[in-house]
């Protein structure tokens, strides 16, 4: 350009001083080149960061201080000043620009949650989200519990009836049958000859064998209907998760039956091994608790025993010879005075540590879809900790098997009934009293009871896995 010399003069075009300045001029325009690039890409992963508009800004003043620099290393050869103040002007303005938008940014910036803050309201929504899973826990077993008890009190009227009235009227029958056997063998003994059509029938219907089996189809009978009444029995005590108030009971006798219950699933099965039971029991003393909600954390943990040795394949496989044979262990002690003791605990695989981490999780399981849901062993870690201030702890190795260890206050010192607790057990009162009604009471018969082998058809497809939860 006319009237001005290249910048270089001002060098004398020493080289070293020349590269020195086009080196510093390009590496500082690549520089604040990049800048743009990253803010630009940083706001398009991210549209919901605030205040984008003014990294637009930002990106336009260093884009122009970068064409600056470009600028100065094209003045060192030719003399276009008027086009390096421009770019300069240009820099100035949305410099301002970007200056004055950012004094009202300032107090919307510091208005901005800390990270402190952030973490510490991460931490109550997950206090949050925890306490709604265990509402929606209770929710679930409420449901669950409403159910069962209505279903147990309509299959125990439904059995109760025409078991009481065919155990009530065995006795009779028996007496009956012995008085007219007495009168069969006083007629072979008054008449030994008899008529040969006589003696012929006497030799078809086998008389000699009748007179032997009958008494015991008879005490057979009697045996079978003393079961079906123990198991409902069984039924009752197990199913005591309505009654709002504590307890004085007998631990044993929840376990003996939550036990009977499960024989079912003790059985032998093709391909599966006997599951032996051994009871360490000692005597202990009566504790104060919920039995209802007790029983069903043995039922859960007895339960959980007996997938994890149905699972483990050196029960599985035929042809592995195994030492030692499926088995549950419960044990029974007293700590001290006030607290006693039960283990549940199988030789079955270890739990892995990452597994044993998280067993007490709601809605956490190794089962496959539709087989667990995830919370039985939280619903019992609530019910021992938190309804009976007691603990529930897991022990798992390759040498001893797994280990569920309950520890129990025998008194609830102090203790009441929490509303939320108060709401959960009230739901089921109605079953309880229906229960009671029809099944403690072995003398009410109801004549109009429909037939029973419905009932009998419910309670057997009634399986252990309508108490799991």
């Amino acid at each position: 350009m006319a009237g001005f010399i290249p910048h270089g003069h001002c060098y004398l075009w020493k080289p070293g001083l020349v590269w020195l300045h086009v080196v510093a001029d390009g590496t500082i325009a690549l520089a604040y080149f990049s800048i743009p690039i990253t803010l630009l890409y940083f706001i398009s992963k991210r549209r919901d960061v605030p205040f984008t508009w003014i990294f637009g800004l930002f990106s336009t003043f260093i884009l122009l201080c970068g064409s600056g620099h470009l600028i100065d290393i094209w003045t060192l050869w030719h003399s276009n000043y008027w086009m390096a103040g421009l770019v300069k002007a240009m820099t100035a303005i949305v410099s301002a620009v970007t200056a004055i938008e950012l004094i009202p940014l300032v107090p919307l910036a510091l208005a901005l949650p800390k990270p402190a803050e952030l973490e510490r309201a991460n931490q109550e929504l997950q206090a949050t989200i925890y306490k709604l899973q265990k509402t929606q826990l209770q929710l679930i077993q409420s449901e669950k519990m409403s159910s069962l008890g209505e279903l147990v009190a309509g299959i125990a009227h439904e059995i109760n009836n025409p078991v009481n009235f065919i155990h009530g009227n065995l006795t009779h029958v028996d007496e009956y049958v012995h008085q007219l056997l007495k009168i069969v063998k006083l007629y072979q003994h008054s008449y030994p000859q008899s008529t040969a059509e006589l003696a012929a029938a006497v030799k078809e219907i086998d008389l000699d064998f009748i007179q032997e089996d009958l008494p015991m189809i008879l005490t057979s009978m009697q045996v079978g209907t003393e079961r079906i009444s123990q198991t409902v029995r069984s039924l009752r005590n197990f199913s005591r998760l309505d009654e709002a108030e504590m307890k004085w009971v007998d631990i044993h006798e929840g376990i003996e039956s939550t036990l009977l219950l499960l024989q079912n699933r003790l059985r032998v099965k093709p391909g599966q091994p006997n599951i032996a039971i051994v009871k360490e029991f000692v005597e202990i003393p009566l504790v104060q608790c919920y039995p209802g909600q007790l029983n069903q954390v043995f039922m859960n943990l007895l339960t959980n025993a007996i997938d994890a040795l149905e699972e483990d394949p050196k029960f599985i496989e035929v042809d592995t010879e195994v030492n030692t044979a499926p088995t549950i262990w419960i044990r029974t002690r007293q700590l001290e005075p006030e607290w006693v003791q039960v283990e549940v605990s199988n030789n079955g695989v270890r739990i892995p540590e990452s597994v044993r981490q998280k067993v007490f999780n709601p809605f956490f399981t190794t089962k496959p879809i539709g087989k667990g849901t995830g919370l039985g062993l939280s619903i019992s870690y609530q019910t021992i900790v938190e309804k009976h201030g007691g603990e529930l702890e897991c022990f798992s190795t390759a040498e001893q098997g797994t280990t569920f260890q309950i520890k129990i206050p025998t008194q609830q010192l102090g203790r009441c009934l929490l509303p939320d607790e108060r709401a959960l057990l009230a739901t089921d009162l109605l079953a309880t009293d229906l229960l009671a009604t029809d099944l403690l009471d072995p003398s009410v018969i109801d004549d109009s009871a429909p037939d029973s082998a419905s009932a009998t058809t419910s309670l057997g497809a009634f399986s252990t896995q309508q108490f799991l939860i």
